[in-house]
Parts: structure tokens; sequence; C-alpha cells
């Protein structure tokens, strides 16, 4: 039989010439020494044979050779140092540094899908939409409509799994579980006929379901419904045995987050040395502060929740909520491994749940997964076995990713590299939005977007299209001002389709556009890692309005005019109403 399969992988191996060959090295928690073989980025053989003639030869020299790791809950576009501005390359580039080849992105909305998957050099992506029900964590954010569906009924369900279909998500994340940990006034939780509408439906797509669940009477919900995946631990309770037999009826993977909970953030190792700036380290560096009560209460909870689900059987697997504070991107994904470890776990289970388990949830174990003939050739070679010992996975000799190795010096002087990454402009079109697309999209194909201040009690505010005079079409937009601090609504008309790349508007001199309205107004524009702000005042007639770049001094002090967006906000007193028309927006 081993010669047998001998024969056949050096039959494989020669069908085409491999451009790679890692030898000398043994899989995890095998010690038997193999080689991989790698051609146009996939795995064409892996067993005890020499490297063909011509191949590109890695000498691992005893090390081991695994598949590359996945991280199960991260928010790309978002800093954990508290007062940076995210840096969404940068984020995506401390994966790759640290192994980590494979995530589940949960912070955008469907218009960024693609220029996510076609931009980002860093992790392979499975990009969720968002749902929660009216009044449930995820839609207090103020960030518009189209960034989290609200889903109260299990018609309603259907319809916004549908909705999303075009962009393709990979996962849908629903935020079903209101629970604020003692902290706030808890939210609204989502029904469970309505959750098993939205799973039955997303199940019939394809796609996989994960769920934002923090107390055990929700996670029940969750379970009975048949979600793919809890992607926070039980911090309310211990786990009980009507919990366990729904997780096991209905296949349910447990991913606790551990790393974004945990009470002890003190103290910095060289894999955070490498992706942090100094300021931030030496914060690291400073004596913990005591831990809350409730939160030393929540962590005696999910920890010990992961010991009785993990001896009960069920399938755990690696999630962080990189982006949160404190919970670093890539080094999150290490220390959450070894705190499941700390929490009771074997280590051969810790890693196949940052390997072969998310792979088969998120349904890409055909691709990745594990050292085969076949997947993709997202490899991480280490000094060490994290199969056998967790601790290992921060002992990284090489990355290789899509079948190449990974520059890991020159990604750690990009990551700390000052200022946040530039993308490459396109020149701007002169016309942003003449309102005549009766698809909800501007003059260049972009969506358009409302949002409003955040908080559950935001403004209210409604966007429509409307006839100026026949044949002709304008933007009106009513909003009405809550009782909160400093209520607002705008209007954002990205610059390109999803506002995740910059245009070049340095050829112009500025913005002009039609408006009527009563009052005082903002016209907002976007850069790479500031927002520049110039004043507008409407009247109850229609009238032409330039506003020269020079109007927005931030705007002119930074030398440059790369523009993701341009947005326009009414602000009123708490209480107050306000409306506002535009029309024939352009650069001039």
């Amino acid at each position: 039989m081993r010669t047998l399969l001998l024969l056949t992988l050096l039959a494989t191996a020669a069908l085409a010439q491999p451009d790679l060959a890692i030898t000398n090295a043994h899989l995890p928690g095998n010690t038997d020494r193999i080689t991989v073989l790698i051609h146009n980025g996939r795995i064409s053989a892996v067993g005890a044979m020499k490297a063909p003639d011509g191949a590109t030869v890695i000498d691992a020299g005893g090390r081991t050779v695994s598949p590359g790791l996945f991280d199960m809950h991260i928010h790309m576009r978002a800093s954990a140092v508290g007062g940076e501005s995210a840096d969404w390359l940068k984020n995506a580039k401390s994966y790759l540094y640290c192994g980590v080849t494979s995530v589940i992105e949960l912070s955008s909305q469907g218009e960024m899908f693609e220029p996510l998957r076609r931009l980002t050099p860093g992790p392979h992506m499975q990009i969720a939409a968002r749902m929660s029900p009216p009044g449930g964590h995820g839609i207090e954010g103020g960030r518009g409509e189209v960034f989290t569906l609200e889903v109260l009924t299990p018609r309603q369900a259907v319809a916004a799994v549908n909705s999303v279909l075009p962009y393709k998500p990979d996962v849908i994340k629903v935020f079903t579980d209101g629970w604020r940990y003692g902290a706030a006034a808890d939210m609204t939780s989502m029904e469970e006929a309505t959750l098993t509408a939205l799973v039955d439906e997303a199940h019939k797509n394809g796609i996989p379901v994960v769920t934002h669940t923090v107390t055990l009477d929700k996670a029940k919900i969750a379970a009975r419904a048949g979600v793919d995946a809890l992607i926070h631990g039980i911090g309310d309770a211990p786990v009980d045995d009507e919990f366990i037999r729904l997780m096991k009826q209905s296949g349910t993977v447990y991913t606790p987050t551990l790393s974004v909970y945990r009470v002890d953030r003190s103290g910095t190792d060289p894999i955070q040395e490498a992706l942090l700036d100094l300021k931030t380290i030496e914060s690291l560096r400073a004596p913990s502060r005591a831990t809350p009560a409730s939160a030393a209460r929540r962590w005696k909870n999910m920890t010990g929740n992961v010991a009785a689900l993990y001896k009960a059987g069920i399938p755990i697997g690696v999630g962080t909520d990189a982006g949160m504070g404190g919970t670093f991107h890539g080094w999150a994904t290490l220390k959450e491994m070894q705190l499941l470890k700390s929490a009771g776990m074997a280590p051969s289970d810790v890693f196949k749940g940052a390997t072969e388990l998310p792979a088969k949830v998120l349904h890409v174990d055909k691709d990745r997964g594990s050292v085969s003939e076949g997947k993709l050739a997202d490899l991480v070679i280490y000094d060490g076995d994290p199969a056998v010992k967790v601790e290992d996975v921060t002992k990284i000799w090489k990355v290789i990713y899509n079948g190449a190795e990974v520059d890991r010096t020159a990604l750690s002087a990009a990551i700390q590299a000052p200022g946040v990454t530039k993308l490459a402009a396109i020149p701007a079109a002169r016309k942003i939005d003449d309102f005549e697309r009766a698809d909800g999209r501007t003059s260049q194909g972009a969506l358009r977007i409302n949002s409003t201040d955040p908080g559950h009690d935001h403004a209210r505010m409604l966007f429509e299209r409307t006839v100026r005079v026949p044949g002709n079409h304008a933007m009106t937009v009513l909003a009405k001002m809550t009782d909160a601090a400093k209520p607002y609504g705008r209007l954002i008309l990205p610059l390109r389709v999803g506002g995740m790349e910059p245009v070049d508007a340095s050829m112009w001199h500025g913005v002009e556009f039609m408006v009527r309205g009563e009052g005082g107004y903002e016209l907002i524009l976007a850069g790479h890692a500031s927002a520049f702000k110039a004043q507008v005042t409407g009247s109850g007639s229609w009238k032409r309005v330039r506003v020269p770049f020079s109007a927005f001094a931030k705007l002119t002090a930074e030398g440059e005019k790369s523009l993701y967006s341009l947005a326009f906000e009414v602000a009123r007193n708490p209480g107050e109403e306000a409306w506002l028309e535009i029309d024939d927006v352009t650069f001039y």
C-alpha cells in the first residue's frame, strides 16, 4: 500500500513541473519526513520523495509544514489601537505575517465586497453580509441601512437573504443576541422563527450562517435554528445539558473569541513588536488595570464553558473579533489558540480549530485546511509543532501564500511605516451625480448611502429622488433630529463603487452643485485618513453653489486631493426637523 501511494504521488508530480519543493519537513503531529511539491499556487504532491530537478527547494531542516491558519471572526477595516485610524491594508499584511491565510471579514457592506476581494494583499477573505433585528446590535453604528439589514419577521428574513445574493456573500452574520454584558442596557434579540427562516434560506443558497450570540438562552435559539457557528462565547452563565444536546443535534461550531474578552492584557511578545508602533508597545508594557468584577465573572464563565463543551465533544473553532480594542490583527489569532489550550483543549484539537474545522464550516475544505494534493499552497513552516505544543504557533520560520514565499521582513516594515497606506487614485470624473439614475446609484455607478449619528436613538433620515422640473430629477433629504447629543443625517455619494478606492481631484478647483434648503449644512469630503468639512447655507429657492477646495482648510493643508466620497450633512438641534434638495453635483 505504501509503495502504491508513493508511485501515485510520483506519477502526479510528473504531470507538471513543480515551481517549489519543500523538503525535509513533517506534517503537524507526525514525525515522518515528507516533501511538498507546489505548482501554479497549488500543492501537486505530498509524500516521501526527492525534489525534482528544476524546482526551487526550501529545505525545512526537519521543521513542521502546516496549512495556513484561519480566523473565523475579524473586522479588517477596524483598528485595535485606540485613537488610531484604521488601515485595513496594513491589517491584511499582519495576518500574512502571522501565518493566518484565511479570515471571515465581518464589517463590510455589499458594495465593498468586490473591491475588498480585488485589492487586499493579504489573506483569503470570506466576507459576510450582516443582519440584525430592529434595535439590535450591529445597527447602532449610524452607518446606514445598507450596512446591516434590519430583519424582524420570517418573511423579511427570506427577503433580506435574497437581497444580498447579487453581492455573492461567503457568509451571513446575524446579530441574534442583545445582551451587553451587564455594562449597558440590553438591545433587542432575534426571534427563533425569524432566525430559522433566515438560516433555511441561506442554506438553500449554499451560504453558511454565523451569529453574534453571547448568552445561554439565545445560544439555544441559535442552535435550534441550525446556525453553522456561534462566533462569541457564552458569558452570562455556565452551559447546561440541554445546550450541549442542541449543539450536537445541529452540528453547530462554538467559536468563543476568548482573545477579545481576556482579562490580562499586559506584556508584549516578539510578534506584537513586529506589528505595532512603539507607542502602543509601551502602553502594553504598563501595569495592567484592575479587572472589573463583571468582566472577571464573564471570563470565568467563558473559559469554563470552553472546557465543558470540549469535554462533551462540541467542535471548537478559532476566532478573535480582531479589530476591537487590544485585539490586534494577526497576533490575536495566535493568542486565541494559546487561550483555548489554557482553557483545557488538547493542542491537536486547537490546531484543528484553526485549520480543518473552519474550512469545513465555510465550505472551502476542497481548497484549504490541510496539506494535501490539489489544495492551495497556503502553508506555514514552524520551528516546532503547534499540533503538539500550541505555543509553537508563534515560532514562524516561513510563510508560503498562493505558492510563493512571503517576505515577512518587508511585511513588518510596511506595517510599521508611518501614516495610513494610500491606494492609487484614478482621475476624478467631473460629474458626481445628477440624480437621473433610478436605481439608487450615482452617475458614476456608486450606491448612494444614508448615515446618521450613532446609537439606536439616532436622527431619522429619508432621501428620495424627486422631480425638480419635468425631465429633471433632484435628491430630497428629510431629517428629524432626536434628543440625542449632536444628531445629524448624511447623504453619502461614494466617488467609486464601494467607496474603498480614491479618485484624484487635483485637476479640479472645488465642488459645485444646485441646492435648495433652509438653514446651514455641511459639505464633507472624505480623504484617505481624514474628513474635510465646509459650511454651506441654503435658502428657499434653488441656487448654484461653488465650494472651492480652499474652503476645506485641512484638505489644503494636507496638500493633496485624493478623495473617497462626498457627503451632505444635515445637523440641527435635538428635536428639530430639516430638509435639503440638491442636484447636479460636480467638480469644477
